[in-house]
């Protein structure tokens, strides 16, 4: 299964690989961590210091950037092939031979190796994995559908397109969005903040597979009168992680790289149009298990990076019509991430888009949106159309965007959920649909209407319930209640802004503050 590709499988000759191996090799320290972290500018722009401070997100261990010494003896041990590196979790990616891989344990700073294909078997598979893209030619307003549907539009009409927000695009390339007349508005409006390849390990990044570029163009491409992006005003980072020409377990460990860099410079919104389950080594490939948010590394990673504060917004996957593995690929079911599912035109379900539950029985995907015949300007500036979980998700992406240009102040966590909250099945989720299409008019709404100063609002990560409003000289009581209307709590709210819940089954429940008679839905997960 890919995510973005059908099927077109060619067996390789198994003495191809014999030897490409992927590990991740684990160190044991880092330099200058105290220091460091007393002086965080060394280590992160301002714009990323501002957004931690503005989300309460603390500066830790994960921050602090490797030892590159110890990453320079990696690369010259015999038969070994360096890949990337990840600073959040304090380890090197290589491909090689077993025996020269295992050698490496013998060095006094590594803590420990593990590999992606622990069986160490081999076999080579050849994917188009991108082959799900489809060009044909737009009708004038076609864009408008996918705008509208979303309720964007609202949005856009109130002046939030994405002005100050800055989105990282991690994908196969980007090739011609520095000369293409689909993105002269972005260029004009500086909305290019720079971008990395960190496959090649090199700043070219106009080139490559289209499939980025296309990609981008839903967010940020403009054609007047014709076209336009869900976040036009957003500055854009383009990071290449994907190989389009291969599947191998370094794609993964380029985007935990790519999401640190994000990380590092302030970004608000990753978005991420890709998902891994099959390996070109089957060895090496994820399963159905392994899609428990917890297992995949690249899962990990945007686990990592929804705690460090960005919005990570992933595309659910393409496999929907498998008869095999109809369900998400990672890192969709990563636990920090907004898994987007695909829409048609007329709002019901593509056939092809992935459902769930995860391995762990989470809602997947969460919302959607058009994915199916999106608007899109291909890399020599023609408007097209594209279908694929691909699309969807940076129609959410920018949309995202906007509503946290709208509101600053609320932490990502209080976003997710007033964009699940105005999903049109809200109430009535499933595994194929997930949460529905969302209303970011009516979700601005809401937070605007809930809120006196948009602090007085609660919501709930990691098991634990916030809320952050004054409570006067008396203690208010909340009470929360299953959807069957049974109470199945009361606590008394001290000023300490956090409650621990008790075990609950993961679905909506409804809070309840009688001294400020309100009531708010809050999602269990």
């Amino acid at each position: 299964m890919r995510l973005l590709g059908m099927f077109m499988i060619l067996c390789v000759s198994h003495s191809l690989m014999a030897q490409d191996f992927h590990a991740l090799v684990y160190f044991n320290d880092k330099p200058n961590v105290a220091s460091l972290l007393a002086q965080p500018l060394q280590i992160m722009t301002q714009r990323a210091l501002d957004r931690k401070n503005r989300h309460g997100i603390p500066i830790d261990f994960r921050d602090v950037p490797m030892n590159q010494s110890y990453v320079n003896q990696v690369k010259i041990q015999p038969g070994i092939a360096y890949k990337a590196q990840s600073k959040w979790f304090n380890c090197v990616h290589v491909s090689g031979n077993p025996l020269d891989i295992d050698a490496l344990a013998q060095l006094t700073f590594v803590s420990g190796i593990q590999y992606f294909d622990p069986t160490k078997a081999v076999q080579m598979q050849q994917v188009d994995k991108l082959h799900r893209t489809v060009t044909t030619p737009l009708s004038y307003g076609t864009a408008r559908n996918q705008i509208e549907m979303l309720g964007l539009d609202h949005l856009h009409n109130l002046g939030h397109t994405g002005s100050g927000m800055l989105i990282a695009v991690t994908d196969s390339g980007f090739p011609n969005v520095d000369q293409n007349p689909g993105f002269a508005q972005l260029r004009n409006n500086n909305g290019l903040a720079g971008g990395w390849d960190f496959v090649d390990k090199n700043n070219q990044i106009y080139d490559d597979h289209f499939h980025g570029s296309r990609v981008l163009s839903v967010m940020a491409g403009n054609d007047p009168g014709n076209f336009e992006g869900s976040a036009p005003d957003a500055q854009y980072l383009l990071y290449r992680t994907e190989e389009a020409a291969q599947e191998t377990p370094a794609e993964m460990s380029y985007w935990v790289q790519a999401a640190e860099r994000a990380d590092s410079l302030g970004v608000d919104v990753i978005n991420v149009s890709l998902g891994y389950l099959n390996f070109d080594n089957n060895a090496e490939s994820l399963n159905y298990q392994d899609m428990n948010g917890q297992t995949a590394f690249i899962s990990l990673g945007a686990n990592t990076a929804s705690e460090k504060g960005m919005m990570v917004v992933v595309s659910a996957g393409n496999s929907g019509n498998s008869s095999s593995h109809p369900y998400v690929a990672a890192p969709a079911d990563a636990l920090g991430a907004i898994a987007i599912g695909s829409v048609n035109s007329n709002s019901s379900r593509s056939s092809f888009s992935s459902i769930g539950p995860t391995a762990d029985n989470r809602l997947r995907p969460e919302v959607m949106a058009q994915g199916g015949g999106t608007a899109s300007i291909d890399e020599s500036g023609n408007l097209v159309s594209s279908s694929g979980t691909s699309f969807s998700a940076p129609l959410i992406s920018g949309s995202i965007a906007c509503l946290m240009q709208a509101y600053p102040s609320l932490i990502p966590d209080q976003i997710r959920q007033a964009v699940r909250e105005s999903a049109d099945q809200f109430l009535t989720p499933d595994q194929q649909l997930g949460y529905g299409i969302p209303d970011f008019g009516n979700a601005f709404i809401t937070l605007s209407e809930n809120s006196t100063s948009i602090s007085d609002h609660i919501y709930v990560l990691e098991n634990r319930l916030f809320y952050d409003f004054a409570q006067g000289e008396n203690a208010y009581d909340l009470l929360l209640y299953n959807l069957q209307g049974q109470q199945i709590l009361q606590k008394k709210l001290d000023n300490k802004g956090q409650i621990d819940l008790p075990a609950l089954s993961a679905g909506i429940y409804l809070c309840r503050i009688p001294q400020l008679q309100k009531t708010w839905k809050i999602l269990f997960r």
